[in-house]
């Protein structure tokens, strides 16, 4: 079994030494970074399984290191923050995060966090391997002028690929196999992040308004949408 490898980007010595223990006393190599301008330099050369990311760093915060490391890699990121605005939140995970930890926090919950995503990571690219070969039909999703492969991880609408992060493109995915069908926020939570998934009813929101900006044009005659349904959720609508 391989060694998992943990990120931790955070300018609190204190906070850098305990969750340093706690993971390497699991098994997992660590490497630490205390200066955000160093982030994406530490994370290029250190190739980690996930990240730890705190918010406030010096040289470079810890929204700025998300955007960056999302454009080349689908690395797992939790962030931490002392931070309790909602809005801080919501930025994060527009911006990729997979998950959110307020300070203080309890290192073995941490290390739980951490655990789930990467057993939802692992599982996620064991699915993709084992189809290396070529795509089945069940993992392609296709309506007029759209499609989304769950192998591959790409979506297309009118011919052009979008990018998209994984939790983004699998909540999608889920949305566009049960065309028509309405999901609580809870059953899409559930169903996409997992019964492990420590988030609140809120990430999906985020996630929903990310993945409308991307496929529907107001524009443009559709034959598809993802509708909210009033005091139920959403379901993706097709005519």
């Amino acid at each position: 079994m391989a060694i998992n490898k943990v990120l931790l980007v955070d300018d609190d010595p204190g906070i850098i030494e305990v969750l340093k223990l706690y993971f390497e006393k699991e098994g997992y190599q660590v490497s630490t970074c205390m200066q955000g301008d160093r982030a994406i330099s530490v994370f290029t050369q250190f190739k980690p399984d996930i990240v730890l990311l705190d918010l406030m760093l010096p040289g470079m915060d810890g929204n700025d290191i998300c955007r960056e490391i999302r454009k080349t890699s689908d690395t797992p990121i939790i962030m931490l923050t002392a931070r309790t605005d909602t809005l801080d939140k919501i930025i994060g995970l527009e911006l990729g995060a997979d998950d959110y930890i307020p300070k203080p926090f309890e290192p073995k919950e941490v290390l739980a966090r951490v655990k789930a995503v990467l057993r939802r990571t692992e599982k996620r690219d064991n699915s993709s391997s084992s189809e290396s070969e070529g795509s089945k039909a069940e993992d392609i999703i296709t309506y007029p002028g759209f499609s989304v492969d769950k192998v591959r991880y790409v979506v297309t609408v009118d011919g052009n690929e979008i990018y998209m992060p994984p939790k983004e493109l699998e909540l999608l995915f889920f949305l566009a196999s049960n065309p028509n069908r309405v999901f609580t926020r809870e059953q899409l939570l559930e169903n996409v992040w997992g019964y492990d998934f420590y988030g609140e009813s809120r990430t999906v929101d985020v996630h929903i308004k990310r993945i409308r900006e991307k496929i529907e044009n107001p524009d443009r005659e559709q034959n598809w949408c993802i509708k909210t349904v009033w005091s139920k959720g959403y379901k993706f609508e097709t005519r």
